[in-house]
């Protein structure tokens, strides 16, 4: 075990913590003499209807009902229900009252557009677009769709649409039609908001011949609204359902207010996707009271965030971060929006030139950087920078090093974990506490998190089943066509009855931290033993010449035995030596029972359009069985590279 951490807070920074401040109002309207996060925790979980009503009294949650009725839950965590009879409007509590030339929303696609939104700017567009919305008959429950790239527009939408009691549900522009039918098919959208296009890697992509196929297999549509992504002329079909951003809002002008519609607090606000990589994606729908309760806390408490901070996630409107990110809003926060490829230092450039103080990626960036030998601490001025957050896949712990080494020694990095499920995390930063080499702080305030062996008995420093014991505010309010509940229950609680079992494969650390070894559908199982496909991840990540890999268990002669793909650097080759070397890094560094019966040079690994590998789809195919929805993935001609592979065949 490490003897000290890599990080501490200085006293200072303790001292003007949002956490402290918590803490000193929860002793006060309780009595207590609380002074550590882990002392908040346990009180937090043990006393949930008291928390979870003071992160609401604490926060300011604008509201104009509280209600009486905190935590309804006839079937125990199952379907519980807080503040079932209170009424609020998730998009009024974003746009509480600031000075009207406060930076709001600041854009940067790539290095070729750069824009910045004051508040007075915001409220006024979506007090326009609201209008707009209204007259063409959108109310309460309705759907709207966004076919979007990162940008203000995309923030817009979402707000008007929530202000309205509307629910929004987005996808990125690189979603192809099958995927977007596969998904917005399902909710049956009334209004469709999309851009001309969008820009990666320097390259113009066009969405406007998009436009006729979706019409035509989206009848539920009545509105296309189009905004151009790089405020350049762009023509439309001559249809009277299809309309541009700007005409749209013309017999708006005067629209200064807007009518915030008060609905209850777990009314339906956003719909979100499963990867959809097994199946059709199942349609998650969470409420907007439940989804902002838990991004306060977790901005807040967890991140630390303030009015003057200036918030970063490089995300796309697919990914849970997107909403995530924007909820920060609620705290006062300005909103950094980027949208393009994040090839280069072009982030660590947007950190500096806007004093970013909360920096959010992907594990699998924070690894690009680390091979691609780019230390940004030598080029830019980081100092504005407070926390760097990641999630995606399990930050290994050589990736701690290299981000305290050459991105920041100074800021709190918090791996974070949780889900599309959850819209929100189980494990988050603590900026309070110290930082462990390779573990995810603590778990979040009011969430009862534990690792489950197979006996359903908590463990610590043994790998398990990821739960939660307690139920939590941000829990999906139901699953879109889901009659009955019954795919949601057999999602979380089929497992272990009346507890939340999330599916990920990790340990509970002796700091109270955690480690997360992968998904649990994918952990192998070589003669018997369990081994998570981070725990491989982690020493081939090491190798230099390999840029990724994935792994998966094949079926073998009545066992599994694990097989390795890598994807190598250019100019390099699978020889007999490199095979060695990371055999002989795998069996030093974890163990012989992890060392991959095969390895195979791959071009191309598959993964999610948000960036994950997709395990299960390679270990179909190796198997000889049909991915039921390649759409879902960002580049399926890659599973060819996995099929009839003669190294693998069964002889």
């Amino acid at each position: 075990m490490q003897e000290q951490p890599l990080w501490k807070p200085a006293p200072t920074q303790i001292q003007k913590a949002n956490l402290i401040r918590f803490i000193n109002y929860i002793n006060c309207q309780y009595k207590l003499n609380l002074s550590t996060f882990d002392e908040l925790h346990r009180w937090s979980i043990t006393n949930n209807t008291d928390f979870w009503r003071s992160v609401w009294d604490f926060c300011e949650v604008l509201s104009p009902y509280k209600g009486k009725r905190e935590i309804f839950s006839p079937q125990g965590i199952f379907k519980a229900e807080y503040f079932s009879d209170s009424i609020l409007n998730y998009a009024e509590n974003l746009l509480r009252i600031r000075p009207p030339e406060t930076e709001t929303l600041i854009f940067w696609g790539e290095d070729k557009i750069k824009r910045t939104l004051t508040f007075q700017e915001v409220y006024k567009e979506v007090a326009r677009l609201a209008s707009y919305l209204k007259s063409l008959g959108v109310k309460k429950g309705d759907r709207v769709a966004g076919y979007v790239p990162n940008t203000p527009e995309a923030v817009i939408a979402m707000l008007a649409t929530t202000s309205l009691g509307a629910i929004w549900s987005s996808c990125s522009p690189d979603f192809g039609v099958k995927s977007i039918l596969d998904r917005f098919g399902q909710i049956t959208p009334k209004i469709l908001f999309m851009a001309d296009g969008y820009i990666y890697n320097g390259k113009w992509f066009d969405c406007l011949e998009k436009i006729e196929n979706l019409r035509k297999e989206l009848p539920s549509l009545e509105k296309v609204i189009v905004f151009s992504y790089r405020n350049t002329p762009f023509s439309l079909p001559s249809s009277s359902d299809v309309i541009d951003w700007k005409g749209a809002l013309e017999s708006f002008a005067d629209s200064k207010t807007i009518d915030f519609a008060p609905v209850p607090f777990n009314h339906p606000a956003f719909i979100l996707y499963s990867s959809g990589t097994t199946g059709v994606p199942k349609c998650i729908v969470h409420g907007g009271g439940g989804t902002l309760l838990q991004h306060l806390k977790e901005h807040q408490f967890h991140c630390d965030i303030k009015p003057e901070d200036r918030v970063f996630y490089f995300t796309t409107c697919g990914w849970m971060m997107w909403n995530w990110q924007v909820s920060a809003l609620a705290s006062g926060a300005t909103l950094l929006l980027y949208d393009g490829s994040p090839s280069g230092h072009i982030l660590w450039e947007y950190a500096e030139a806007e004093n970013i103080t909360h920096f959010g990626t992907s594990a699998k960036y924070i690894d690009a950087l680390h091979k691609a030998n780019i230390h940004p601490n030598k080029q830019f001025n980081l100092s504005s920078l407070r926390m760097i957050t990641s999630t995606g896949s399990p930050l290994v712990p050589e990736s701690y090093d290299f981000v305290y080494n050459h991105i920041a020694s100074h800021i709190c990095l918090a791996s974070i974990s949780g889900g599309t499920d959850i819209i929100s995390c189980f494990a988050l930063g603590n900026p309070i506490g110290p930082v462990w080499r390779g573990e995810l702080q603590v778990a979040g305030l009011g969430m009862d998190v534990q690792v489950f062996n197979e006996a359903a008995q908590p463990v610590i420093g043994e790998k398990g089943e990821l739960v939660c014991r307690t139920s939590f505010p941000s829990m999906p309010v139901f699953f879109w066509g889901d009659e009955g509940d019954k795919k949601y229950h057999e999602a979380y609680f089929e497992k272990f009855p009346h507890i939340w079992c999330h599916g990920d494969y990790v340990e509970h650390t002796a700091h109270g931290g955690f480690i997360i070894y992968g998904r649990s559908d994918t952990v192998l199982n070589p003669g018997g033993v369990r081994i998570g496909t981070a725990e491989i991840y982690r020493q081939v990540e090491q190798i230099p010449e390999v840029l990724e890999s994935v792994v998966i268990g094949q079926n073998w002669k009545g066992d599994v035995r694990v097989v390795l793909f890598v994807k190598l650097k250019e100019g390099f080759t699978l020889t007999p030596e490199l095979t060695d070397k990371i055999k002989k890094q795998i069996r030093l560094n974890a163990s012989p029972r992890h060392v991959p019966a095969i390895i195979l040079s791959v071009a191309d690994i598959p993964r999610t359009k948000s960036g994950k590998i997709v395990e299960l789809a390679v270990r179909d195919v190796i198997h000889g069985r049909d991915v039921k929805n390649t759409s879902a993935l960002a580049n399926p001609e890659a599973l060819q590279l996995y099929e009839n592979l003669k190294e693998l065949r069964i002889t």
